[in-house]
């Protein structure tokens, strides 16, 4: 069972839901850091899972990698795309309704 997978997406939902994240057109810097932090994730994780610094059991992940990372490594780099920015935007937005 790709258990891997299943722990990613809930922990996105649990996210989601309590950082009532809405759903707005991503901006070309998000799709620019988005594509970065993925090729830095290729590189990386294939260097620590090629060099079997971190395994994975082969019974709990989908089986489709890039380079030698398997693809739920990828979703962290995803998730910090949208957690981050989001965060960011919050805490940005209470310091202007102090400010006035």
């Amino acid at each position: 069972m790709a258990t891997y997978i299943i722990l990613n997406l809930i922990f996105l939902s649990v996210v989601t839901l309590a950082l009532r994240i809405k759903w707005r057109r991503p901006s070309k810097a998000w799709w620019v850091t988005l594509g970065v932090s993925i090729v830095l994730t290729a590189i990386f994780d294939s260097v620590i899972v090629g060099t079997n610094i971190v395994a994975y059991n082969p019974d709990n992940i989908l089986g489709i990698t890039i380079g030698t990372a398997p693809i739920e490594d990828f979703f962290y780099a995803i998730a910090a795309s949208v957690i981050v920015p989001t965060i960011w935007m919050k805490l940005s937005f209470k310091k202007e309704q102090k400010k006035s």
